[in-house]
């Protein structure tokens, strides 16, 4: 069995202590529950520590560096001739062009081909990125969402029904307004607000309730990085659903059942804020 595939970019940071303290809170829960993860994570550890112990050193040839320096000195304008030695020039060689068949043209093959593992690199970190971020994320809102539970004082700053209580209650705290509807009628009553942290900035907090249940809706300014769409989705065992508007990032995180919490989104965006 491999571990959970969306563990093992965070198991991988755990062990070069890259986490931040809600992302390494919410893998250590994880692993508390997950053998296959805490197998992973030794595994890790322990190839770690041999590659440590090894002696992985070579040095490379001395001729290494005369060679280097040739296919640098080689000329890249069509009709100069080489730097390199004259003997250089073989039966493949080809003078209208400009090169010959082990000196410029090896650095044209060599550039091609440092260009497109280049082009392909920077392709496939670009397809990665998102999916990242989107892991990091929602571990973090996961785990925000469970220690505001847990810390039952943090559930809220500023507890009120009232949503002209709470909204201004984030002025001078964070640079941007929240909307914040009430819901009761429609079945979700605001409880209050609080300020949170994701990706160590300060984000608003704004609380809502589905019978027993608790609905946390992270709201922060859209970013450069942010992912694209919306989201819907489980994620150790919460309910996550994204959304973006009017310049906005909202996350919102519960255990209820998806396609309420997707009920949810669709009410608050329906209801006016002011």
């Amino acid at each position: 069995m491999t571990a959970c595939p969306d563990k093992l970019l965070l198991l991988q940071a755990h062990v070069d202590d890259e986490l931040d303290a809600a992302n390494a809170l919410a893998l250590e829960a994880h692993l508390r529950f997950c053998r296959v993860c805490a197998e992973e994570l030794a595994r890790i550890e322990a190839v770690r520590a041999m590659l440590a112990d090894a002696d992985l050193g070579h040095a490379a040839p001395v001729e290494l560096r005369s060679r280097i320096e040739a296919l640098i000195a080689a000329p890249s304008v069509p009709g100069a001739v080489p730097r390199s030695s004259p003997d250089r020039t073989s039966a493949t060689s080809h003078p209208r062009l400009g090169f010959t068949g082990g000196g410029a043209l090896a650095v044209g093959r060599s550039w091609g081909s440092g260009l497109a593992t280049g082009l392909a690199l920077s392709l496939a970190l670009v397809l990665a990125l998102p999916q990242f971020t989107r892991v990091g994320t929602e571990d973090q809102l996961v785990a925000n969402h469970v220690r505001s539970l847990s810390l039952e004082s943090h559930l809220t700053d500023v507890a009120t029904s009232n949503r002209h209580v709470v909204k201004p209650w984030f002025n001078g705290k964070i640079d941007f307004a929240p909307p914040v509807p009430e819901l009761a009628a429609q079945g979700f009553p605001l409880i209050g607000g609080r300020l949170d942290y994701i990706d160590g900035h300060e984000v608003a907090a704004i609380v809502y309730k589905r019978r027993l249940h608790t609905i946390n809706v992270f709201v922060r300014p859209v970013g450069t990085l942010s992912l694209p769409g919306g989201i819907a989705a489980k994620h150790d065992g919460y309910s996550l659903v994204r959304w973006t508007n009017a310049g906005l990032e909202f996350w919102a995180v519960s255990d209820i059942d998806l396609d309420e919490l997707q009920l949810f989104h669709r009410t608050f965006e329906s209801r006016p804020s002011l």
